[in-house]
């Protein structure tokens, strides 16, 4: 039975009726109310929808149907039973048309009743659930990411989960990756978004500043001190401090910082009274911050202290197409900002643009659709117009030859970058494979020419990734691989 009152409306217009089925509802634990015309239903139905809707066709003042096509038209998010003593296939076809849940023709038991309701509550709450998780994994924005992948719908879940919390964050992930953009994400979607973010970064700043950048100084402690002045800290009160590059940080200051994360309090450079500060502290880095501990460069137990909700942003190689998204993306507002026309990448742009492996990230997307749109104009970008290394050969994969002449010896119509396992041989009776193996001989060459990138080997071969999965688990089940 539901822990919690479940709200009915219940239209039926002879009172006795009405009792009997409010009688078998409240067993449930259901709260019912009752109404006898098709308006009052209506004027219920303003005031506020509730879970469950059972309607009565015959009422003395409009067709029960009038009430359910109302409620269709509105898009009500309740269940309708429909109840009716006059029941035909062809009003169970139109009531089912505009959205009914159930048909129960009178007379009907308490039992059949309840596992009817029950059956639409469970259906509603499924939809909810669904709703939800499309929500949550069709997102391709959030706040500043781009990206619909499976990888970063796990990044923004666990944004959303940690967002409201005080716990410190510390993101890792390879330059270009958006560590910035994660923390202001974090900081946006918590109970913080009105107050200050303050980002410093640790690796930009010369570390004999670094105390006063972080905590402040007062005038006169140290030369080309001539005011007091108020540190990153200080100005995050009540918001988000993000420390960029964290593993830069001196030794001495790793343990300043430490203890400003147990105590919240802090001692500005050259002054006397502590100052207390609350703020939530997000940290970041490009390196193994263990392997930094490990090596001695990082405090083990600052690392602890930050080490509390771990987030890893994935390389952009490593994130489907999102690339593609991406680079439209940059393309329509580069486009819109320098006046060009460009409105698309061509195929082959696109297929060079997806193959690449990206080292530096989202940052050199940036660069790359940059570049393109300040050195060229037209609707259409084209493989001509990218940039090295994506438009040269050396930028991209050696195409895999379906066809053609040499040797097998690198003969003079084999391409000069083309593995020497790729050249067509003659065949003989005696060297004819089957069918299969041909085709996973092809599939494992073009995975180890791409040095096992499954997807730029698929790409290659103009087949899906799932393909190449899929047959390379049937093998592995059939002892062929």
């Amino acid at each position: 039975m539901p822990a919690r009152s479940t709200p009915i409306l219940l239209v039926e217009d002879t009172p006795s009726l009405a009792r009997v089925y409010a009688e078998f509802l409240k067993k449930d634990c259901s709260a019912v109310t009752t109404v006898e015309t098709g308006a009052a239903a209506l004027d219920q139905l303003a005031d506020g929808v509730p879970r469950i809707v059972l309607l009565d066709l015959q009422l003395p003042d409009m067709h029960g149907m009038d009430v359910l096509k109302r409620i269709s038209a509105q898009a009500l998010p309740c269940a309708v039973i429909i109840i009716t003593a006059h029941g035909s296939v062809g009003v169970a076809v139109e009531a089912m048309r505009y959205g009914a849940y159930d048909f129960l023709v009178k007379p009907f038991s308490a039992e059949r009743l309840t596992v009817t309701v029950r059956n639409a509550m469970e259906r509603l709450r499924l939809a909810q659930l669904v709703d939800s998780f499309e929500k949550d994994l069709g997102r391709s924005r959030y706040h500043g990411f781009l990206g619909s992948s499976l990888a970063m719908q796990a990044v923004y879940r666990i944004i959303d989960s940690a967002a409201s919390s005080r716990a410190t964050v510390f993101i890792t992930g390879e330059s270009g990756t958006g560590k910035e953009v994660c923390a202001e994400a974090i900081h946006r979607q918590s109970p913080r978004a009105d107050r200050p973010f303050i980002a410093i970064n640790c690796g930009a700043i010369p570390k004999d500043l670094m105390e006063s950048e972080i905590f402040g100084h007062m005038k006169g402690s140290f030369t080309g001190a001539v005011a007091d002045r108020e540190g990153a800290a200080a100005r995050a009160n009540g918001g988000t401090l993000f420390l960029d590059e964290i593993c830069e940080l001196a030794p001495d200051l790793q343990t300043k910082l430490l203890r400003f994360i147990q105590t919240g309090t802090f001692t500005p450079v050259g002054g006397s009274r502590l100052e207390k500060v609350d703020l939530r502290i997000i940290c970041a880095t490009n390196r193994d911050p263990l392997r930094e501990v490990e090596e001695g460069r990082f405090r083990e137990d600052l690392y602890y202290r930050l080490h509390v909700i771990p987030i890893h942003l994935p390389p952009l190689r490593e994130r489907e197409d999102d690339v593609l998204e991406i680079c439209r993306q940059f393309l329509a507002d580069y486009s819109r900002e320098e006046g060009k026309g460009f409105a698309r990448f061509s195929p082959a742009a696109e297929q060079a643009l997806r193959t690449y492996h990206w080292p530096g990230n989202v940052r050199q997307v940036q660069n790359v659709v940059r570049n393109i749109v300040v050195l060229h104009d037209g609707d259409t970008v084209t493989p001509a117009m990218l940039p090295a290394p994506l438009g040269t050969p050396a930028g991209t994969a050696a195409p895999l030859p379906a066809n053609g002449g040499g040797n097998g010896h690198g003969g003079a119509h084999a391409p000069a970058h083309a593995p020497a396992h790729f050249a067509p041989q003659a065949p003989s009776p005696k060297t004819v494979k089957p069918l299969w193996e041909v085709e996973r001989d092809a599939i494992e060459e073009a995975i180890a020419a791409c040095d096992g990138n499954i997807p730029r080997a698929a790409a290659l071969l103009e087949i899906s990734a799932s393909t190449i999965y899929r047959k390379r688990l049937a093998w592995q089940a059939e002892g062929k691989l």
